[in-house]
């Protein structure tokens, strides 16, 4: 053994050959944390010292290559000042480029991922082999900063510059074949001959037949390109990739600045140039929102394990209730490889389930995510009936009918009645009550809520509800079967609602007065989509449906009726009145036409605002700010609610829900990480200053409490 330690290892292979093997200790993957940067160094120095070494295989123990950097570390990092940032990013940048300066031709044999520092790990080794399985990539800039380890550097010098800046800018994870095409790696093998495959490009370096240094060359040296090429390849880029990332991303735009300044010196200046744009970029409030998203999505993760080992097997599950959402469900448990029952009391609905899920399986071949094969296997795992005859071996049950408790209570009892004792019963309710809807079972231990968002396909949020009687059984096993269906599972407690919609009517609230105040609904949806919002709010009523923002608000006011039970007739009620359903009518706060791809296309319509006169009640000045705060202060102020009232247990997982469930800005981090951002004695301060508005906008007791001990929701 050349260098043992708790990360790394170095032992003697044949004819002078070593193998430098990641494989970190009481970790399920590699990653670059402090033990590992530090022991890498120590490794190149033993290899270094050992005259008697003629090449370098880089190889892993784990079934991935090296997953990236350590985030948690990084973060602490980030708090560092400028100076002390970049004097450390430099030190590790020695310990890569050390490796690279090898006397010896190395190869690095890529088993699984390797992403961000772990790919480039890779290119700082003279040859890649990659197994046909792995997948490279460097996801930095969906962080909000970029690669730091050299990656901005060596890259574009490796498979030229375009390609480099849309594997960058992207983030994107690249498959074997791709890798291969643009030269990111120089082989490609089955897995059980990857150890032979580095060990063959090794030795024919070591014999000379392949020029090692002439191969390393590039990397140390400026870019190839000449003036003209540069300002061609940088220019064209900055604008596109701005196009796509938009204003609030500032990430891929600075890599590709980062990538120009260094393009004409070589590596050690270059990765100086790097170091000095990655400081910049962490010290960004979207880096600390986005890192803070990636940590709460890993703790979700961590939460939805735990819930694993009570969960029953789901081999069969069935909906009920077909049409567009049944058949999004049925679609989404089917593609998953979940088999699914699709019941309903009407053909024309078993019809319009199927025609949804055949229209998103269709979608995904003509893109190429799926084969015609896979397709026909989806579509032959959805079975659709209009009795419960199949009904005794289902595993689970997800009842999607109107959202009307005493419709629903009559169905979970019959359904209850056919399947077997153990079965789990769940309810894709957005609003209605658990427990309530538990009063109708003889086995309410079996039951929770399970409300999928729409498009069912799209949106990764599953909320699961415990009521009152719901067992660890029925809320593990339905965690479960969301996970197996690519969801994200978050577990709350009941009350009108949940977290989502609860979080949701007060921002509509916040509209609705808005409109009383006669505040154009056209500028609030601008101001609201340059905050971040995928839509504004007008839009977001028509897209879900007026009548269905009507009913919903009820419900709330009656769950709240301190703060959410309005006075007088609302823009919503107008709209409900006059039949401007949105979307599904063609006309809501806008009309609807279908654009050339048959998709609705919003267009102004005068007639929506001849309905809103009479709900205006004054005419008030207000600046795009107010309209953020009329907006923002009612949605954050319920979420802290939600985390005191115990309906979500963490502030994350409150944070999550609201960017998965409703789309919140993610560069913002979240309702209770922008209170963070504001300072939470500057918010309850902006709070108090819209006090007259009413309930919605008064702090809680504890909130208070909070500001004045100068407390955070995120350390």
């Amino acid at each position: 053994m050349i260098y043992e330690g708790k990360a790394i290892t170095v032992k003697a292979l044949e004819g002078g050959i070593v193998e430098l093997k990641f494989d970190l200790k009481g970790e399920s993957v590699n990653k670059f944390n402090r033990l590992t940067l530090n022991e890498l160094r120590g490794a190149v120095e033993a290899i270094k010292a050992d005259a008697s070494v003629k090449g370098v295989i880089v190889s892993s123990g784990k079934d991935v290559f090296i997953v990236g950097a350590d985030i948690t570390e990084f973060v602490e990092n980030f708090q560092l000042p400028d100076e002390e940032l970049m004097a450390g990013n430099l030190e590790a940048n020695k310990i890569f480029s050390a490796f690279e300066d090898l006397e010896v031709p190395t190869v690095a044999a890529i088993n699984g991922i390797a992403l961000g520092g772990g790919l480039e790990m890779c290119l700082a080794a003279d040859y890649r082999v990659m197994s046909v399985n792995a997948k490279i990539g460097l996801p930095e800039v969906k962080l909000g900063i970029y690669p730091g380890f050299g990656g901005t550097v060596r890259l574009p010098r490796i498979i030229g510059t375009d390609n480099a800046i849309e594997w960058i800018a992207s983030g994107k994870e690249n498959n074997a074949e791709d890798a291969l095409k643009v030269g990111a790696v120089d082989a490609v093998v089955a897995p059980e001959l990857l150890q032979a495959g580095a060990l063959d490009l090794v030795k024919r370096a070591i014999v000379g037949e392949l020029d090692f240094k002439a191969k390393r060359k590039p990397k140390l040296e400026k870019l190839k390109l000449n003036a003209i090429e540069q300002m061609m390849a940088f220019e064209t880029a900055k604008g596109f990739v701005a196009g796509q990332a938009g204003p609030n991303y500032p990430a891929p735009v600075e890599a590709i600045k980062t990538i120009q300044k260094a393009a004409n010196f070589g590596r050690d200046k270059a990765l100086e140039v790097e170091a000095a744009g990655f400081v910049k970029l962490a010290k960004t409030p979207v880096a600390a929102s986005l890192i803070g998203l990636f940590l709460n999505d890993q703790e979700l993760k961590k939460k939805a394990k735990y819930y694993d080992e009570a969960a029953k097997e789901v081999k069969l599950a069935a909906v009920l209730g077909a049409g567009i959402m049944g058949g999004g469900i049925a679609y989404q448990s089917a593609v998953k490889g979940t088999p699914i029952l699709m019941k309903d009391i009407r053909e024309e609905a078993i019809q319009l389930g199927l025609n949804e899920a055949s229209k998103l399986l269709d979608k995904r071949v003509s893109r190429g995510k799926l084969s015609a094969t896979k397709m026909a296997q989806a579509l032959n795992a959805i079975r659709p009936t209009l009795s419960y005859g199949d009904f005794a071996n289902v595993d689970i049950v997800v009842e999607a009918v109107v959202e009307n408790p005493k419709v629903k209570q009559a169905v979970l009892a019959e359904v209850e009645g056919v399947v077997k004792e153990d079965a789990i019963l769940t309810s894709n309710t957005s609003t209605i009550s658990i427990s309530l809807l538990a009063k109708a079972l003889k086995r309410p231990e079996n039951f929770c809520g399970m409300h999928f968002f729409n498009p069912v396909h799209m949106m990764p949020l599953v909320e699961v509800i415990r009521g009152e009687k719901s067992g660890e059984t029925a809320i593990a096993t339905t965690v479960a079967y969301a996970k197996k269906m690519g969801k994200t599972p978050i577990v709350v407690n009941d009350c009108p609602g949940f977290l989502v919609n609860r979080v949701l009517f007060p921002y509509f609230g916040g509209f609705s007065k808005l409109l009383g105040f006669g505040v154009d609904f056209v500028r609030i949806d601008k101001v609201m989509e340059t905050f971040g919002w995928p839509m504004g709010p007008a839009y977001l009523s028509d897209v879900v449906g007026i009548d269905t923002g009507h009913h919903g608000r009820d419900v709330m006011a009656e769950g709240f009726p301190d703060r959410m039970a309005v006075e007088g007739k609302t823009a919503v009620d107008a709209m409900y009145e006059a039949n401007r359903l949105g979307q599904k009518n063609g006309k809501g706060f806008y009309s609807y036409e279908m654009d050339k791809r048959g998709k609705p296309k919003k267009v102004t319509d005068p007639a929506a605002y001849e309905v809103l006169k009479p709900i205006v009640i004054e005419q008030r000045e207000v600046t795009d700010e107010d309209i953020i705060n009329f907006m923002m202060i009612p949605l954050c102020l319920e979420t802290v609610r939600c985390l005191e009232d115990g309906i979500v247990a963490t502030a994350a997982e409150a944070d999550m829900g609201l960017i998965y469930g409703i789309g919140f800005p993610p560069f913002r981090g979240g309702a209770l990480r922008y209170i963070d951002s504001i300072g939470v004695a500057e918010f309850v301060a902006l709070a108090d200053k819209y006090a007259d508005l009413g309930a919605l906008y008064h702090p809680t007791a504890k909130l208070r409490e909070m500001a004045k001990n100068g407390q955070k929701f995120f350390g």
